[in-house]
């Protein structure tokens, strides 16, 4: 079980994210859907856009257990392995 004090401060860490693509030609876009109503229709119709104006294919599309999970660790690597972009939808 894990107790979480709301009194404590939060804790800084590092954040390192990687480069933005400079161009979206031929990208291949991971997708994570969080199971929110129509997140998955709101990701697909990006993708799709991204498709005919960019040439852009959807390499994976990942499904997060809730809404309110993160998504697994498995899962990271998946995406980072075979994306070029990746994009989380909400949908609602």
């Amino acid at each position: 079980m894990t107790i979480f004090d709301p009194t404590a401060s939060p804790v800084p860490r590092a954040l390192r994210l990687p480069a933005r693509p400079t161009r979206l030609d031929g990208l291949r876009l991971g997708l994570v859907e969080n199971t929110k109503f129509n997140s998955d229709t709101l990701l697909l119709r990006l993708a799709a856009r991204l498709r005919d104006k960019h040439g852009a294919t959807v390499a994976l599309l990942s499904r997060k257990r809730s809404p309110s999970h993160s998504i697994e660790e498995g899962q990271i690597d998946a995406l980072k392995n075979v994306s070029d972009l990746v994009i989380s939808g909400i949908g609602d």
